[in-house]
């Protein structure tokens, strides 16, 4: 008996193993720029006093692209070389994110994440 449990206790540190290994790495999003401003927060308040919401640079890119630019959801997902519900959840994380500092009072900080630069074509 005790030497099955050994034998399945490696079984199962072997399986857990693999499939921590076997996890799908991020896909690289494509960004045009790196936003000239990373950091919004409420006026009249000490930074020390604020509470943070990070925002990352793909999540930025993407509200840019969508919201600011006005392009489809289609299009910009072409831009940033994603599939559209990637797109789709990129979105909405961003957005939550921008609400809860809006409505509490948070500084926005834009830093981070997995993106590469796409260099402009002249």
């Amino acid at each position: 008996m005790l030497v099955m449990n050994i034998y399945a206790e490696r079984f199962i540190n072997i399986y857990y193993a693999y499939i921590f290994i076997m996890v799908r790495p991020k896909k690289c999003k494509m960004v045009y720029a790196e936003p000239g401003v990373t950091y919004f927060k409420p006026r009249a308040i000490p930074l020390i006093e604020l509470k943070e919401v990070e925002l990352s640079v793909e999540e930025f890119e993407a509200l840019r692209l969508k919201d600011y630019e006005g392009l489809e959801q289609v299009q910009v997902a072409k831009r940033i070389k994603i599939s559209q519900p990637t797109l789709h959840r990129l979105l909405k994380s961003a957005r939550r994110k921008v609400a809860e500092a809006l409505t509490k009072g948070k500084a926005i900080k834009i830093h981070g994440g997995n993106y590469s630069l796409i260099k402009k074509q002249k």
